[in-house]
């Protein structure tokens, strides 16, 4: 099967709320069309290991989506739903082609035709568009390649169509920033204590963070700080005593924004709700090793680069593994009412993938 067809298949199973058909349909690949050994962890994640060596290298990518816009779904011969897939213009279109079935097509591809330098891995988890699950169980029980190649997109950052390799991305810390006070009739209002005053104290605090930034392949990562929700009081007439602020956070490798500093005011309590962490690759030599891949694979000249959001290639990189992100996705394609990904670039994304796993680890 060649990696379009392989793509093909996998966007057409819908994957936003239920991954297991789609998990089980890479399963099965694997088991027919390699002789690794391939397993199915509790929450669906697929994980397959060939090869031998003191030092192992993992492609990483997953099978979970967003929902489908209404285009993106039709209907199944035999009845329920499938997503459509279409092909034109070179480029195959619909829910997951670009985030990232097409990545995961062409890992599978790689994994089965590599002739490995060292131990190979591949792995397909669950979850990720929420906040990282299968990454985060297959972690805690023991998932931990040296090396890792993560699918996520890296095409046309550095210049339109061509695959770069992403060497930091920002990671996100959402939180909640809670003021209580105490409510009293608002004509009497120093009876009471206003939760909304001591909120944006917090907020003014907020404002005046300066947020960290760092320089990566001679980029510069800037983190944010950013209050976005406010809700607070319960009549025109009371003074309120709660009010409870959203706060999103763009971290960046190293450090974090002294948020908590906002707990020093009366009443006021900080709440971390989500933390997507950052990645940084540390290992130039593994770097270097797959852009001379990428750039072997292509007439463009691919550089390295770094990613604005989070991906799973953050809780990896957290828990001691080595990672780029390389994949065939561009800026603006994933989550699209039209996504849609580049026949060539998955090709050109089969072939980096094939040749790293050949050439790292040395």
């Amino acid at each position: 099967m060649t990696v379009v067809e392989v793509t093909r298949e996998l966007v057409s199973i819908p994957s936003h709320e239920d991954e297991t058909a789609a998990g089980d349909r890479i399963e099965s690949w694997l088991r027919r069309e390699t002789d690794a050994d391939v397993r199915r962890d509790e929450v669906g994640n697929v994980i397959a290991h060939k090869g031998a060596g003191e030092k192992s290298l993992a492609l990483v990518g997953h099978h979970d989506v967003v929902a489908p816009a209404t285009s993106q779904v039709a209907d199944a011969d035999e009845g329920g739903m499938e997503y459509a897939i279409d092909e034109r213009d070179g480029r195959l279109y619909g829910r997951g082609a670009a985030d990232m079935k097409g990545a995961v097509a062409a890992a599978m591809l790689a994994f089965r035709d590599a002739d490995s330098a060292g131990e190979f891995v591949f792995a397909s988890f669950v979850g990720e568009e929420v906040g990282g699950v299968g990454a985060r169980h297959a972690i805690d029980r023991g998932f931990a390649p040296d090396y890792a190649i993560v699918g996520e997109g890296s095409t046309g950052y550095s210049a339109p169509g061509v695959t770069d390799v992403a060497v930091a991305h920002k990671g996100r810390r959402g939180s909640t920033i809670v003021a209580r006070g105490e409510s009293a009739h608002a004509s009497e209002a120093d009876a009471g204590e206003n939760a909304i005053y001591r909120a944006t104290d917090a907020v003014d605090l907020v404002r005046e963070i300066d947020p960290p930034s760092i320089e990566v392949a001679g980029e510069t990562i800037a983190g944010s700080v950013v209050v976005t929700e406010i809700a607070g009081g319960t009549a025109w007439n009371v003074v309120p005593d709660r009010c409870e602020l959203a706060v999103d956070e763009r971290t960046v490798p190293g450090e974090r924004a002294p948020i908590d500093r906002v707990e020093a005011i009366p009443g006021v309590e900080w709440t971390v709700d989500q933390d997507l962490p950052p990645m940084r690759c540390r290992d130039e030599a593994f770097a270097e090793t797959v852009l001379d891949t990428a750039a072997a694979a292509q007439s463009g000249s691919p550089k390295l680069v770094t990613k604005p959001h989070a991906t799973d290639a953050g809780w990896l990189a957290d828990a001691g593994t080595e990672c780029v992100v390389c994949g065939p996705a561009e800026p603006g394609e994933a989550h699209t009412d039209d996504e849609s990904v580049s026949i060539d670039v998955l090709e050109r994304c089969e072939a980096i993938y094939r040749r790293a796993a050949e050439r790292w680890p040395r």
